[in-house]
């Protein structure tokens, strides 16, 4: 069906899952994307580095589709599906994609219309399309994150989904995850990513990603009642029957139930489409509502220069890390076709008409309490023989390895944002 890219990267992201907040019950959806039907218009607007869109029911790599169903696809590697995952929409899309041989966004869409300070639930259906078939016997998974954050570039809210398995039948799963909505805001920026290379594999479809709202109750309290005081009587007499209710002065408080917490993750057949709001199972352990971490505090940066101001300043990656020294390489990736790139470290030019090349451009930052937010943009200077101008950028921080490719043109620029982590 397609062959194996010549790098594999896997790009580790924080998990950021919330528990379900005491006395919650999540109302009905109130948001709800199922894609529509035909040939609607696409959710994400903005232009992706590494993923397009197509027509049809077979997306090629690095492509995706909205289609109703999929038939033999890539010589019957994939599930046939006679419809998408949402009960009762004849000829309702899903999304359906092919991953990209390097790994990127694949959706980006603004949320509008929720309630600034509420709780939600993020929920949403993933499906791997490739059966596991002979003829890839060490597939890719797809592997997700989700990012939230206000319309401003705010951070509110990371969800890792982690590796989606191959199953012998087509079936839908289930995930969501709760989040608080800061104060005064209405509308989130939803980005997902599919961390995983293309190849043999990395092929999914998504439906029915859903807000729910928490709406709180009160676990209501029962007053003990008063203890009745009984006259002993003239002469002895047969015992009395004690009372049922407290012979003590002393109130009981009342016990309060102690709710369950959990991370949905369930899973249907798409033979039997399930209830759209399906039961949450408890998790293994409880876990704490997670507080929101402080904004990273920005420092002061010197104003654009005009090769900044005049094309767009395209987000490709941000990474948390911890304090410390921060290395950071700059290769060609592919072919050696005489790419040169400038590079401006929080708006200052630190390397000029660079060329790309099997050596690496090489520099070091430091992040820390009082450095703890660093902007780095990549400006094509040209686009070599090959367009675009491509480069795979390697970030070694806190111990860890990251792996970002990198492509810019003459009207877009592609920026890397390192924070420091809470």
């Amino acid at each position: 069906m397609k062959s194996l890219p010549f790098f594999i990267v896997v790009l580790a992201l924080a998990i950021s899952l919330s528990a379900q907040p005491p006395n919650c019950s999540f109302s009905k959806p109130a948001i709800s994307i199922d894609f529509g039907s035909g040939n609607g218009s696409d959710i994400t607007v903005v232009p992706l580095p590494n993923y397009q869109r197509v027509t049809g029911s077979c997306p090629t790599d690095g492509h995706y589709s909205y289609a109703s169903g999929t038939s033999h696809c890539f010589s019957d590697d994939w599930h046939t599906l006679a419809e998408d995952h949402t009960p009762g929409d004849a000829d309702g899309n899903m999304l359906l994609v092919n991953g990209a041989y390097h790994p990127g966004v694949f959706l980006q869409t603004t949320i509008a219309g929720l309630e600034g300070g509420a709780i939600y639930e993020l929920g949403l259906w993933l499906m791997n399309l490739c059966k596991p078939t002979y003829k890839c016997p060490f597939p890719l998974l797809p592997n997700f994150s989700i990012r939230l954050e206000t319309v401003t570039g705010k951070f509110v809210a990371r969800f890792s989904i982690g590796d989606l398995p191959r199953t012998p039948s087509p079936h839908w799963t289930h995930y969501a995850g709760r989040f608080a909505m800061p104060a005064s805001v209405t509308a989130l920026v939803l980005t997902m990513t599919n961390n995983a290379p293309g190849g043999c594999g990395n092929d999914f479809a998504l439906d029915d990603i859903t807000f729910r709202e928490c709406i709180k109750t009160n676990a209501k309290e029962v007053t003990p009642k008063k203890p009745v005081t009984k006259t002993a009587p003239p002469k002895p007499s047969p015992p009395k029957t004690v009372p049922s209710h407290p012979t003590s002065s002393k109130r009981t408080p009342p016990k309060t139930a102690t709710p369950k917490t959990g991370i949905s993750k369930t899973s249907t057949p798409k033979i039997v489409p399930p209830q759209r709001t399906p039961t949450i199972p408890t998790s293994p352990a409880p876990v704490a509502v997670a507080k929101q971490p402080p904004p990273i505090a920005r420092p002061a940066f010197p104003p654009q220069p005009l090769t900044l101001t005049t094309r767009e300043n395209f987000l490709v990656k941000r990474i948390e890390t911890d304090s410390g020294q921060i290395k950071i390489e700059l290769y060609d990736n592919g072919e050696i076709d005489g790419d040169t790139v400038s590079i401006y470290h929080n708006n200052s030019l630190i390397k000029s008409h660079a060329g790309l090349s099997g050596d690496p451009i090489t520099f070091t930052i430091r992040i820390d309490k009082e450095q703890p937010h660093h902007e780095l943009i990549m400006v094509a200077d040209n686009l070599g023989s090959i367009p675009p101008n491509t480069s795979v950028m390697i970030i070694s921080a806190g111990g860890r390895r990251y792996e970002v490719f990198i492509s810019s043109t003459e009207q877009k620029n592609a920026k890397v944002i390192l924070d420091l982590k809470q």
